[in-house]
């Protein structure tokens, strides 16, 4: 079930805030779980036996951390306690739990990838198997996985309610494309959390911007770019083949921030404040920068749960560079089953090792004349754009040819029909490229925490009419795809 869809908005939603805020606080987890459990069997009941699994194997690795972590203290016999470590230790239960989890995601989201390679590289003759990948896997896996490395780290207890830890992992706000909610930072919210009007009323204004910023600005700009980029790169101008990748590069962010939008503002409408995911990467003036404001939930829980766990910064230059591209080659592959997404990760973590190599911190740390600022503005834009064509592309060839036409080095083919702007953008799409140069900028940031009168009631208004633009769109059935879903 998709957030941008009428049965969402104007039947699942309303039914279930009104059970919610008509019932005890006691019902309110099972209520939402069931909730969940129905969100996520309504697009493809036939995984949700996936997804109880994650839960179960994840219920039960914590608790068997727990008792063999309790079994090796010093407090027990020696005998004991060298016997349990080495049948029984925290360490190997750890391992044999994060491969249950990877092992469901590695076979339905990069079996048939290693498949293909592997009779490419070996000639061999594997046949693919007839796999569609459940939705949401890569989130709740990864959720999953933060809750038991901080169990095994000490940073949080057990949980030894099951149904709690279930909430946990399919809580359906950010089930389906996050934000990444680690465990640790909703543990209490979990137990004891206050619905009041003003999250209710902060929800429903951050569920209508992200669902404005979805439907409005990221379904135009993917109408331009999936009509760009659906023909051969030779058949288009370079002028046209950068028309295509800033579309894309808007859609891609105002598809994913109006989904994190709607999620965090879902998660107040039901007392839940989960952490920003994005920051405006777009006004970045590095690669470092931009990781620091895109996808902030995927960058933090690589930093926490693979980067630090392999020594982070502290064992020297060439170590930390090292620990960088591991991690930027992971969020490649985490990306998609497919060597365009790994060089995705590649081009970024290049990009991320040379700002480090050349102390990119300790540059922004002092002041710079505008000219220079600017340029540098205008270099991350160039880098992140080019990556975007990479993500955006079905392969490295056509991502190549792509490349080599933005920059004129690519021959057009003579008998191809040549388009010009008119024909893929129309006055529609001229605002709509408008309204993503201006909400790319923190230019409206925190509009809807404003205190004065007049003010706030604009702001409503124009929400309102946002909300009833979106729905109209919606309802008429126009392009509503959703990128992240295939992640």
């Amino acid at each position: 079930m998709l957030f941008s869809s009428m049965t969402f908005i104007y039947i699942f939603l309303p039914i279930l805030l009104f059970l919610y805020l008509v019932t005890k606080k006691e019902l309110h987890n099972p209520i939402l779980l069931a909730a969940s459990i129905i969100f996520y069997a309504w697009g493809e009941p036939k995984y949700l036996a996936i997804m109880l699994m994650a839960i179960l194997i994840n219920y039960l690795g914590a608790i068997c951390i727990e008792c063999a972590i309790y079994c090796t203290k010093e407090e027990q016999s020696p005998l004991f306690v060298s016997s349990v470590k080495r049948l029984f230790s925290p360490k190997l239960i750890l391992v044999c739990t994060i491969i249950a989890n990877l092992s469901f995601l590695v076979y339905f989201k990069y079996f048939n990838f290693l498949v293909s390679n592997a009779n490419s590289l070996f000639g061999a003759h594997l046949e693919p198997l007839d796999i569609i990948m459940p939705i949401g896997i890569s989130f709740y896996t990864f959720q999953a996985l933060s809750y038991v490395i901080d169990v095994y780290r000490g940073e949080v207890k057990v949980q030894k309610d099951l149904y709690k830890l279930a909430l946990y992992i399919c809580l359906f706000p950010q089930l389906i494309a996050g934000p990444i909610v680690k465990y640790h930072d909703i543990e209490e919210q979990i137990t004891s959390r206050e619905v009041n009007f003003a999250k209710v009323n902060e929800g429903v204004k951050r569920f209508i911007i992200g669902l404005s910023k979805k439907v409005l600005i990221a379904n135009t700009m993917a109408l331009i770019a999936d009509k760009i980029f659906s023909q051969s790169p030779d058949a288009f101008g370079h002028a046209i083949a950068w028309l295509g990748a800033i579309a894309y590069t808007f859609q891609i962010y105002f598809d994913f921030s109006g989904y994190s939008d709607m999620a965090i503002g879902l998660g107040l409408i039901f007392g839940f404040r989960f952490l920003e995911n994005f920051n405006y990467p777009y006004i970045s003036k590095s690669i470092t920068e931009f990781w620091r404001r895109w996808h902030i939930s995927l960058s933090t829980w690589f930093k926490q749960y693979v980067y630090i766990s392999l020594g982070g910064n502290r064992n020297g230059l060439v170590k930390t560079c090292r620990n960088l591209g591991i991690v930027f080659l992971l969020t490649g592959i985490w990306h998609g089953a497919a060597w365009n997404f790994v060089f995705w990760g590649i081009w970024h973590g290049f990009f991320i090792i040379l700002e480090k190599v050349l102390n990119i911190k300790e540059f922004e740390k002092k002041k710079h004349p505008l000219g220079l600022e600017i340029l540098r503005h205008i270099g991350c834009i160039l880098v992140f754009v080019i990556g975007w064509v990479l993500f955006r592309s079905d392969s490295l060839h056509y991502a190549a040819n792509y490349i080599l036409n933005m920059f004129g080095l690519l021959k057009a083919v003579s008998d191809a029909p040549m388009y010009g702007f008119g024909y893929y953008v129309d006055t529609v799409e001229i605002i709509a490229f408008i309204a993503a140069i201006l909400c790319s900028m923190p230019i409206f940031k925190n509009m809807i925490y404003t205190q004065n009168k007049l003010a706030k009631a604009f702001v409503n208004f124009w929400l309102l009419v946002m909300f009833v633009l979106s729905t109209v769109s919606i309802a008429a059935g126009t392009y509503n795809p959703f990128i992240y879903f295939r992640f």
